[in-house]
């Protein structure tokens, strides 16, 4: 897990946030989708990254609600 607060983005630490509040559902597959209140993440790449980085549990293959990471937890409580 390379992530740290000061690496994450404004906009990072605020999904974070979404995901924590339970706004956000994940699908996995050939990509990575992240949808927050319904609408498609304007990052298209930040799902996957996240979850790459360990701050989102690795998504299953259809919607589902997405879920921080332990580690993904105490970022979104710092940030």
């Amino acid at each position: 897990m390379s992530a740290t607060i000061t690496q994450l983005s404004h906009r990072d630490r605020a999904i974070l946030r979404a995901v924590a509040a339970g706004r956000c559902q994940i699908s996995g597959g050939a990509c990575t989708a992240l949808l927050i209140d319904g609408v498609g993440c304007c990052d298209q790449f930040a799902g996957a990254r996240l979850t790459r980085e360990g701050l989102i549990a690795p998504p299953g293959p259809g919607p589902q609600p997405a879920r921080l990471t332990a580690h993904g937890r105490a970022l979104a409580a710092a940030a």
